[in-house]
């Protein structure tokens, strides 16, 4: 009895194989849907996912969304460009998602099957809803790294001398920290201090940018003046490059008479320190008579009755008389001569101050 089972199973297989061959090649087997796939309901909808490479992923396989199944692989192009696959996926009509949503290629395990995996946009709000032939770009599309992959980096690391390169790295830094352990903490705590004081002063350096930011746009906004100025340098220069000769000249001479001043000097000291000496006593008795100088001007502009010689005069004296002197008086000629001379009507006035 098992044998005619096994026989029949082997007939059943041979005729699987060989009506979907006859379907149209050894392809016709992806047409087949896979037990347990997701249900597409009334009216799905399709979307064309462009990826870089798609791996080992075949048609039939599983679209899943927050990893419940939605879905399937309907086929697998090669786009126009020749260089990029697209994926065709149906999706369940009352799968909602965004216009910009992302595609990736997943596995369920490390040795399971492919599948494609939709969901929201990374790093940015969805927006609008996917539509049907939506095209989700290469951009938008990634894959996870492969087992083999996986391996093949940590092959690298092991045979590729990496664990040996950490080592050969470690035994260094003890090399240079052996012996150092102080500097090491003393270092460390400067730096902590050094932080503190940065987060404490943090309002003074931000002062400083914003001045310096403005310094910049000030700066940025005067530019056109700068490269006035700036051009205007360059022929100032050219002069002087053409002048070095005579300011160098000059700058020679200036050194020679330093030096014969300075031998000048040397050569004359003692004779000058003996004139000053013999000047200092006739300066100290112009000094003293500084004082008598404007009282003999006083007496000089007022003479000969000064103001000074009435303050000090002595009572007695005449230095304040005054006199008036009147001309004589004559009578009108009479009849018989000449005039003749009167007596004064008053006898001369004679004032006397206070001496």
């Amino acid at each position: 009895m098992s044998v005619r089972l096994l026989e029949r199973g082997l007939v059943g297989m041979c005729l699987l194989v060989l009506t979907a061959c006859g379907a149209g090649g050894f392809n016709g087997v992806y047409t087949v849907p896979l037990p347990g796939g997701a249900d597409l309901g009334d009216h799905p909808y399709r979307v064309r996912v462009q990826f870089d490479n798609v791996l080992d992923l075949v048609p039939q396989a599983g679209v899943k969304v927050n990893d419940v199944p939605v879905g399937k692989v309907e086929r697998i192009d090669v786009a126009e460009d020749g260089w990029t696959a697209e994926v065709v996926l149906i999706v369940r009509g009352d799968v909602v998602l965004p216009a910009n949503a992302s595609a990736s290629v997943r596995q369920f395990s490390l040795l399971g099957e492919k599948f494609v995996e939709l969901g929201a946009p990374r790093g940015e709000p969805g927006v609008g809803r996917l539509t049907d032939n939506a095209v989700i770009p290469r951009e938008r599309s990634n894959r996870n790294a492969e087992i083999e992959e996986v391996f093949g980096a940590l092959s690298l690391l092991l045979n590729g001398g990496g664990v040996g390169q950490f080592q050969q790295i470690a035994r260094e830094v003890n090399n240079a920290l052996a012996g150092n352990e102080q500097g090491l903490r003393a270092l460390l705590a400067n730096t902590d201090t050094f932080i503190r004081e940065l987060d404490t002063h943090r309002g003074e350096i931000t002062r400083a940018l914003d001045s310096l930011n403005r310094l910049s746009a000030t700066v940025a906004g005067q530019r056109g003046q700068i490269d006035g100025i700036l051009g205007q340098l360059g022929p100032g220069i050219a002069v002087l490059a053409e002048q070095r000769k005579d300011l160098v000249a000059l700058l020679r001479s200036l050194d020679a008479l330093a030096d014969v001043a300075v031998t000048t000097v040397n050569k004359s000291k003692d004779d000058i320190v003996a004139d000053l000496k013999a000047l200092a006593p006739v300066l100290r008795n112009l000094a003293d008579a500084g004082k008598k100088l404007p009282e003999s001007f006083e007496l000089l502009l007022t003479y000969p009755f000064t103001d000074y010689a009435a303050a000090t005069a002595v009572k007695g004296d005449y230095v304040n008389l005054f006199i008036d002197l009147l001309p004589p008086r004559t009578e009108a000629p009479g009849p018989d001569g000449p005039a003749m001379p009167l007596p004064p009507m008053d006898a001369p006035v004679i004032q006397r101050g206070d001496g």
